[in-house]
């Protein structure tokens, strides 16, 4: 499949103004692309006692997952960060249990243009998954 990164980028960017971040001020979009061609977005939701905040790849991941979607082919995550935001851990952790084969697309929300691409698996090369699991 060939995906659209500046078209996956535009939609975290508009997602980013979701962002529901009175602490940090720190407004992160994401945007999840199904193998079917849909896109599912989010953003960071921070709460007062932070352990309880949730990134933006995790609001879509989830979005996308309750919302019946699977194979996904992508996710891109937009903030005002220099070389664009990268995911944290758990972000990678679910990523590569839910989307596993994704390309990861991020951006500086002051440079579009300029678009960095990793692999879920190049971010979480030995990852802690289920099939890895000796039961």
């Amino acid at each position: 499949m060939v995906i659209n990164k500046s078209r996956l980028i535009q939609a975290a960017s508009k997602a980013r103004e979701g962002s529901v971040s009175p602490y940090s001020k720190f407004k992160v979009g994401a945007a999840l692309l199904t193998k079917s061609g849909q896109i599912v977005t989010g953003a960071n939701v921070e709460s007062a006692s932070y352990g309880l905040t949730c990134c933006a790849e995790r609001v879509a991941l989830f979005k996308a997952l309750t919302g019946g979607k699977r194979d996904f082919a992508g996710v891109a995550v937009v903030a005002r960060c220099d070389g664009g935001p990268m995911p944290c851990g758990a972000c990678r952790q679910l990523l590569r249990e839910y989307a596993p084969d994704a390309k990861v697309f991020v951006a500086d929300s002051d440079d579009l243009e300029k678009i960095r691409e990793f692999t879920v698996k190049g971010l979480l090369p030995d990852a802690f998954v289920f099939s890895s699991l000796k039961l």
